[in-house]
């Protein structure tokens, strides 16, 4: 029948926007006192936070940061570095890894008493001789960071206010039962954080387990392919206990014998202090590499090195002090291991460009932290902006879509110097008449990102024509 009238139709435009990838988002495996969080999250899932007082609510918190390696991460990220969001793995399991504790009688003093904080509050029974006391009617449960206690607090409301003693017992966490075979698990959850959160993480945390090679093994394979498509970087600590590196001379047989040379993982070595609080290192260049990107524009075109860490001292794993002189520093940083250096009353910075591949491996996409770093920003945008074009006609109308919102997007990573230059081409000699007829289309990017300058040489010159202008009659 005839379609009378007048009609408007429209027509997808030539340029795509492009979807840019997130950077400097850690995802962080590890073990959380999630039976203390007033809304815990389940074990072995993504979850996302953006602050401290969500992480606090789903995973808890304890300054026990041995037996609770994500708190460290939570401290740092969220109050030194004040970067987020921060996609953590717990993989502590409170219903699996406890125990029965004993029923014992405990003192009441000021209305409370302290229990271990590896108490879990649900499983409490409290007793005055045969009557068994109410939740939130005879006493109320709180988790104290501080005193490192699980704390029964008697009501004013119930019957049990002025008892002076109690019988208790419940079940206790064993946050020490979770193994290598647990972390290794829980790194495979970051193929998940897309689908799961909406955000795909590009830094890959294990801030007490990354020192153990198999562990550091599969963090530089997921930080290859996240969700088998985007790449990030595994950041890995140096084992700093007395079975590990003691002595910065023992990095290279210690980097070689746990094979630590992978282009994605970052090394860092030794531990750092500020204050009472003890980090692994990764946990910090974690937070200072989110923080460098966040003042680039999310853009990860400069390097963490010679940027302030938040710490006070260098240590090993048992607190003893690592003094490091300048030159020992670079020693350090050609083995293609982060350190730290207090110089130049700078204060404590970063110390490093390279990433676990150097000195093997001297390709500056591969070599260089901030270069090979941008290198994956481009392929993730890449993936991200035109994965809608999939399945679409190949047509040249599609191939100059492409290549004009990839030049645009290039040419003004250049103009804002993120780049020295870039281009999108179609190249014939790449694109057989086979691949064409089967769909599969190739696209040749360059790419030119700034390497960091880490040497600047400077000639003093003595010239007599100045001295000979200057006392010239």
């Amino acid at each position: 029948m005839p379609n009378l009238g007048i009609h408007v139709y429209e027509k997808a435009t030539a340029v795509a926007i492009p979807v840019v990838a997130d950077v400097g988002i850690p995802f962080v495996v590890g073990t959380a006192p999630v039976h203390a969080a007033a809304n815990p999250a389940k074990s072995n899932v993504p979850v996302l936070c953006t602050s401290w007082d969500e992480a606090v609510e789903k995973l808890g918190f304890s300054y026990d940061w041995k037996s609770y390696t994500i708190c460290e991460f939570i401290y740092s990220h969220f109050q030194l570095y004040a970067c987020q969001p921060v996609i953590f793995c717990n993989v502590f399991d409170p219903d699996e890894m406890s125990e029965d504790a004993a029923s014992a009688e405990y003192d009441v003093v000021d209305r409370k008493v302290l229990l271990p904080f590896a108490m879990i509050g649900a499983t409490l029974k409290i007793s005055n001789g045969d009557a068994v006391l109410a939740e939130d009617v005879d006493y109320t449960i709180l988790f104290d960071e501080d005193k490192n206690a699980c704390v029964v607090e008697l009501l004013s409301s119930g019957n049990a206010y002025s008892l002076t003693k109690l019988t208790i017992e419940g079940r206790a966490v064993k946050p020490d039962e979770v193994t290598v075979a647990d972390i290794v698990s829980g790194l495979g959850v970051v193929d998940d954080c897309m689908s799961m959160v909406g955000v795909i993480p590009d830094l890959i945390c294990a801030p007490g387990y990354s020192h153990i090679s198999t562990v550091a093994a599969i963090m530089a394979t997921k930080a290859a392919a996240i969700t088998g498509l985007f790449r990030g970087k595994a950041i890995i600590d140096v084992d700093s206990s007395a079975d590990g590196v003691t002595e910065y001379s023992a990095l290279v047989p210690w980097k070689n014998k746990n094979n630590m040379v992978d282009e994605n993982q970052i090394l860092c070595w030794p531990m750092v202090k500020i204050g009472d609080y003890q980090f692994h290192m990764s946990t910090q260049l974690a937070g200072l590499m989110a923080k460098v990107d966040a003042l680039n524009a999310g853009i990860p075109y400069e390097s963490p090195s010679n940027k302030n860490f938040k710490m006070d001292c260098c240590c090993l794993e048992d607190g003893t002090e690592v003094n490091l002189t300048f030159a020992q520093t670079n020693i350090i940083a050609g083995y293609g291991i982060v350190t730290a250096l207090n110089f130049m009353s700078m204060g404590w910075t970063a110390r490093n460009n390279y990433t676990a591949c150097y000195p093997a491996n001297t390709d500056v996409k591969d070599q260089f932290i901030p270069v090979s770093r941008m290198f994956d920003f481009v392929g993730n945008t890449i993936i991200r902006t035109f994965w809608s074009k999939l399945d679409k006609p190949m047509n040249r109308r599609l191939i100059n879509t492409i290549l004009d919102t990839c030049n645009i997007w290039l040419n003004g990573l250049v103009a804002q110097e993120y780049l020295l230059g870039a281009r999108a081409e179609y190249l014939p000699e790449e694109n057989s008449l086979v691949d064409l007829m089967a769909g599969i289309l190739h696209i040749h990017i360059y790419i030119t990102p700034p390497s960091p300058m880490q040497e600047c040489d400077f000639t003093l010159e003595y010239d007599t024509n100045y001295a000979q202008s200057a006392l010239a009659a």
